[in-house]
């Protein structure tokens, strides 16, 4: 038999479906990472104090920068905030409320993850295939070059 002490004890990392809070900042991180195109609604003290619509460009981990929300992108450092709390409702569908004292920045996703990872990959091969193309292209000119010296 195995008896551990009550200090000992180790329990599972958690596991959060659609809703819960997290104070774990890389799991903060990885939450905001592939949000893509949201709505911010910005409020403090239980006022609104901007809202509007923007691209989240950056999501680090820094305490000496700042967040920055501005000409529609988002700059994201998961050090303002001291946590995130994920919840749903019938109207915004999934949301991350961002969380530091009595600020609070609400992130509703408009863009669908798994679209975007569609079109990411479309667009690498796309890209793949106009990078051999060029590439190629740029091999026969050298060889024709070379040809014309040789004479």
């Amino acid at each position: 038999m195995n008896y551990q002490h009550v200090g000992d004890t180790k329990l599972p990392a958690p596991c959060l479906v659609d809703a819960g809070v997290v104070v774990n900042k890389v799991d903060m991180h990885r939450l905001l990472n592939d949000l893509g195109r949201v709505r911010y609604i910005h409020e403090q003290d239980g006022r609104v104090v901007s809202e509007g619509e923007g691209y989240v460009l950056e999501v680090f981990a820094d305490p000496q920068q700042s967040t920055l929300v501005v000409n529609h992108t988002l700059y994201l450092n998961v050090y303002s905030f001291d946590y995130l709390e994920l919840s749903s409702s019938s109207e915004q569908g999934t949301y991350l409320d961002l969380v530091q004292d009595n600020r609070q920045l609400r992130l509703i996703p408009l863009s669908n993850p798994l679209q975007e990872q569609t079109t990411r990959s479309l667009n690498a091969a796309a890209l793949e295939a106009m990078v051999a193309e060029a590439l190629s292209a740029s091999w026969d000119v050298c060889l024709d070059d070379d040809g014309n010296f040789s004479a």
